[in-house]
């Protein structure tokens, strides 16, 4: 937390009735930043301390809290409401009570070179949640959220004039799907600018990990330099997550490979249809009476009528690496005339290596895989928290490094309010940005 001075900010018996401000009193209580704050004032020295950092940091997170979308819009706050001023730790009056313009554009400044160390306040944050929280990291989440940029697109000829996104280029995603009536729909959604990719904790729906990227970078390549990313700084997330849920953004035999192969991570990935006949089924080797879909769903065939029925989930056997099928006569009680001399009557097993892609860990036609892939939505609530929280849907940041720093201050102030929920026994309330104790 910055503590300020001056005069100490955590006397809170001191303002009453805090209100809507007790969201920034936890956010600037349980952040970490102590670190950051010793930096940034060694690297002031000796130089004016008319605005302190402690009190300019200060007012930035309470940016964030406010969802204010620029600066001014801050500043405005700033001068009109003096609780919020002495929360912040501004405590000069008149003219000089709010922090020019020019402040909050040099403090942004510096700040760019201290990405790593907002990047660190960020896992420390997630370290703590772990502690606190039961199971943390065990379901994971992984998807991409795109980012408008509200600025003019690069144009080599023209100078640079501070009103360009020389960084952000374009971003594309296509979404398909069958409608009831059985015709297929397609949408199309571009934008200019970049994507956030976020890793969270499917069940308690907060981050874990974090990347912004132009937005032409593929889900897919941006997953694996996540993965590399918590292998190398924190692999006892790795160790300890069971599976992982993502769209079929993601559905890709390298990654779903060395989710279990590598990392022992069930993937919950959804499937594209990669056949030209999404109806249609192939034979599984070595039986002559057995048929399965793209989507994993098993079929057996009675050999004297040639009625089909779907084979039953039997689980997975991890040191064989298949899945078990069961014979749908024999588990519902169905009479088949060639039960006795059937091939499936005693159950058959599939080796993942049938099809990484449509063969998994976790059956995909088995009530699990269903219930665990319920979980994905996570991550979209947290983007959805993203936009209408903390501002991402309407910003003015031009820049990638910019909107790096912006990124992980806003992820950071999402879990240090967890994490102040959660120590002052307002657990229920953690995911909440905008309500009050």
């Amino acid at each position: 937390m910055a503590i300020i001075a001056q005069q100490s900010l955590f006397v809170w018996n001191e303002i009453e009735n805090l209100g809507d401000l007790e969201r920034l009193r936890l956010v600037i209580e349980y952040m970490p930043d102590e670190e950051l704050m010793n930096k940034l004032e060694r690297a002031r020295k000796n130089g004016r301390n008319d605005y302190p950092v402690r009190a300019v940091w200060n007012s930035v997170l309470a940016g964030v809290v406010f969802q204010h979308i620029s600066v001014e819009s801050l500043r405005r706050e700033l001068s009109r409401n003096g609780q919020l001023r002495f929360m912040c730790g501004l405590y000069r009056s008149g003219e000089k009570a709010v922090p020019p313009e020019w402040v909050y554009t040099r403090f942004f400044k510096k700040l760019l070179k201290h990405e790593a160390e907002i990047n660190e306040i960020f896992e420390l944050l997630v370290e703590e949640l772990r502690e606190l929280l039961p199971g943390f990291g065990k379901d994971l989440a992984i998807d991409s959220k795109a980012i408008k940029s509200l600025a003019n697109r690069e144009n080599k000829n023209s100078k640079e004039d501070g009103r360009r996104d020389n960084d952000a280029d374009w971003g594309r995603k296509e979404y398909r799907g069958i409608r009831e009536d059985g015709t297929s729909w397609e949408k199309i959604v571009k934008w200019f600018g970049y994507k956030l990719h976020l890793i969270v904790d499917s069940n308690y729906e907060l981050p874990v990990a974090f990347s912004v990227t132009k937005a032409s970078v593929p889900d897919i390549n941006e997953a694996h330099v996540l993965i590399d990313t918590l292998k190398e700084e924190r692999p006892e997330i790795l160790k300890e997550c069971e599976t992982m849920e993502a769209d079929r953004g993601y559905d890709d035999t390298k990654l779903i490979k060395r989710l279990w192969d590598d990392e022992g991570i069930k993937p919950v990935i959804d499937i594209r249809n990669m056949w030209k006949d999404p109806d249609s089924t192939r034979q599984l080797e070595g039986y002559e009476n057995v048929v399965y879909n793209y989507k994993g769903n098993v079929y057996c065939y009675c050999l004297e009528t040639g009625e089909k029925r779907e084979m039953c989930c039997g689980g997975f056997e991890g040191d064989r690496k298949a899945l078990k099928k069961l014979c749908p006569a024999k588990q519902y009680g169905i009479k088949c005339k060639c039960k006795e001399r059937c091939p499936v009557n005693r159950g058959i097993r599939i080796k993942l290596d049938t099809d990484r892609r449509i063969f998994t860990p976790i059956d995909r036609s088995s009530y699990k895989w269903k219930r665990e892939y319920n979980k994905r939505p996570s991550v979209e609530r947290v983007n959805s928290r993203l936009d209408e929280s903390f501002g991402f849907e309407k910003h003015y940041i031009r820049g990638k490094a910019k909107m790096k720093v912006r990124c992980g201050i806003a992820l950071c102030v999402m879990l240090a309010m967890a994490v102040g929920r959660i120590k002052e026994k307002q657990a229920d309330k953690m995911r909440s940005l905008v309500k009050s104790a």
